[in-house]
């Protein structure tokens, strides 16, 4: 299975946090799953960090390097597939992953229940669907 993470996850994952549920833990630790990590990502937690909303450990990059994944960047028919998304709701981090993981045929690795709305396949707490 191909894996996009959602921001929360990876947080999770790289924290090693107990909220991340086990079957999406089991998936992304599967060597047979690619796990691909966004620019979106990256860009959601520095940006974040700037405001003061997120704290993250300065060796966040380094951490970041030493893991497994496939890294995804940003391309214009993923800027064209946001374009074409229903208005569920308005944060463009999500938006921008959603189209990703369209566009890219990947399952988003997600906590979060509003993603549930658009047409994008979804790993969540019990497993894909």
């Amino acid at each position: 299975m191909n894996l996009l993470l959602d921001t929360h996850i990876l947080l999770w994952w790289l924290d090693d946090n107990k909220a991340l549920a086990r079957p999406m833990r089991e998936a992304i630790a599967n060597a047979e799953n690619v796990v691909f990590v966004s620019a979106v990502n990256v860009w959601e937690i520095v940006i974040k960090r700037a405001l003061g909303k997120l704290e993250v450990p300065k060796t966040f990059r380094d951490t970041l390097a030493r893991e497994p994944f496939a890294h995804l960047p940003v391309t214009v028919d993923h800027a064209f597939r946001v374009g074409q998304l229903p208005a569920h709701h308005r944060d463009p981090f999500d938006r921008l992953l959603i189209a990703q993981a369209m566009e890219e045929g990947l399952t988003l690795v997600t906590d979060a229940r509003d993603i549930r709305r658009y047409e994008v396949r979804v790993f969540g707490r019990r497993g894909p669907k």
